[in-house]
């Protein structure tokens, strides 16, 4: 397992090295506006401008402003924002416990929600439950992120009053942004979970082990709920990952001071190295949240051996 560790660790440095490549290239070429223009402002001189595009090092040639990006990097160094004027990493240092609180609670309700109604709905098969809960199931994957939050801010927030629009002051603030993106995962797990369950359900191991005369709440969370664990693992482990990355759309709706929120910021100031450390803390949650995954499938399923 050590050995895939590393051989996995050392794949992954040349992949986060491309991607800062494209990034970089991608922010020169695709992205309009001049930083230092920004930053100076519109009846800025000539004079403060060059001066500013000076000390932000964008009057140097593209490839030596590369080789200086990589070269600090490797060092831990990011650059300098452009809006905030402090280091990138310590901006994002700021906003990402908030990004990874986030995921966490939006993960784990969404996980536990779609686990329930999955097992329900399988062992319900045909029944009113199953037909009702598939409804709901395909209602909720289907709304879009920004229009749930939208509907949850006009119902909880501005018509009754319950919940706060916007910050992060206690745990109200964190209920609507939560079930904004948990329910989509509740549902899509709902989905695996149903008709993993319907298949391994009928298979012989637990048909065995029904007639030896195990309680059908242990054959169901025992022999095959086990059995639909990789692919929900995989789902799950793709989701933190995204969502370490970023819900842009939730944090942005929600005046949430995370990553996402920081990424559209820096989009819009063409804050050159903090986008460049966004999308590099994307490339790396990505990465490791992957390798966890994958050590999780030798405990959940010991058929699985890497060499």
């Amino acid at each position: 397992m050590s050995k895939y560790i590393i051989r996995r660790t050392a794949v992954a440095i040349p992949l986060i090295l491309a991607i800062a490549t494209i990034v970089f290239v991608m922010l020169r070429v695709a992205l309009p506006g001049d930083p230092a223009k920004i930053l100076a402002g519109d009846r800025a001189s000539p004079e403060l401008i060059e001066q500013i595009r000076e000390n932000l090092g964008l009057d140097r040639p593209v490839p030596e402003q590369y080789a200086i990006f990589l070269l600090n990097a490797v060092q831990g160094d990011l650059g300098r924002s452009v809006k905030f004027r402090e280091p990138v990493l310590g901006v994002i240092a700021k906003a990402f416990p908030f990004t990874v609180l986030l995921t966490l609670l939006s993960v784990s309700v969404g996980t536990v929600l779609g686990l329930i109604v999955g097992i329900v709905t399988a062992v319900k098969r045909g029944t009113w439950v199953d037909n009702i809960s598939i409804v709901f199931v395909v209602f909720f994957y289907s709304i879009p992120t920004f229009w749930l939050g939208l509907m949850l801010i006009l119902i909880f927030a501005v018509g009754l009053r319950w919940l706060p629009v916007q910050g992060t002051g206690t745990w109200q603030h964190f209920v609507m942004p939560v079930i904004t993106l948990g329910i989509g995962q509740a549902a899509l797990i709902a989905r695996l979970t149903r008709s993993s369950m319907i298949e391994i359900l009928g298979a012989h191991y637990v048909q065995t082990a029904r007639a030896k005369g195990l309680r059908e709440r242990w054959v169901i969370l025992r022999h095959a709920l086990r059995n639909t664990l990789i692919p929900i693992i995989t789902v799950v482990g793709i989701s933190i990952g995204s969502l370490l990355g970023g819900a842009v759309i939730t944090e942005n709706i929600f005046g949430l001071p995370g990553v996402g929120r920081l990424a559209i910021e820096a989009i819009h100031n063409r804050d050159y190295p903090m986008i460049q450390g966004t999308v590099l803390l994307v490339a790396t949650a990505f990465i490791f949240v992957n390798l966890v995954v994958d050590v999780i499938y030798v405990y959940v399923d010991p058929r699985i051996r890497y060499e």
